[in-house]
């Protein structure tokens, strides 16, 4: 009798054991999935000032029709893209076009001194500040996911309810070639 009851607490408490283990799993990745919510804020805000930095731009700089388009597109992508890793990708593609307008809005003096443009260059900004404080949170909050979800006994849960890792969100490998250069300083 004695056993039987030993056996049955026993068994409840595995129960118990494994629960916690999915449960911390689910807190995880909702904790992941709300980081990535506070990004989706940020990247909306910016989505909704790159229009009116490319008018502004045009105004000055209307030649430089190429970039203008590109840095259109990758919006337009960017704006479409559905899934968290599809998300990322576009990102990155709009980051590395919004590096294009920023070269060639340095040729220009005069544009530079106007005040709507001053304005939206704070307001992106402040945005692009905003988005690395929200991409390292989110990175934490993968980071920690994707530990809990590798390690032992965990990962007998994670792989039976389709945990997975996750991906992290990156510079990306093109403005990772332009980060690795050093700055080119002139006088």
């Amino acid at each position: 009798m004695i056993g039987l009851i030993v056996f049955a607490v026993f068994v409840v408490l595995v129960i118990l054991w494994l629960v916690s283990i999915y449960n911390g799993l689910v807190g995880l990745r909702n904790r992941r999935e709300n980081a990535f919510a506070d990004i989706d804020v940020q990247l909306k805000q910016r989505h909704d000032l790159i229009p009116q930095l490319v008018e502004t731009v045009k105004g000055y700089a209307g030649h430089e029709k190429s970039v203008l388009e590109e840095v259109t597109r990758a919006r337009a992508g960017a704006m479409a893209a559905t899934t968290t890793d599809g998300k990322v990708q576009a990102e990155n593609v709009l980051s590395t076009a919004l590096q294009g307008l920023r070269i060639t809005m340095e040729a220009y003096p005069d544009l530079k001194a106007n005040q709507n443009f001053m304005q939206l260059q704070e307001e992106i900004s402040d945005i692009e500040n905003k988005l690395a404080a929200s991409r390292r949170f989110f990175n934490s909050a993968t980071q920690e996911l994707n530990t809990a979800i590798e390690r032992f006994p965990n990962t007998l849960i994670s792989s039976r309810y389709g945990f997975t890792r996750q991906t992290m969100f990156t510079v990306g490998e093109e403005n990772r070639v332009v980060m690795d250069q050093a700055p080119k300083i002139s006088f």
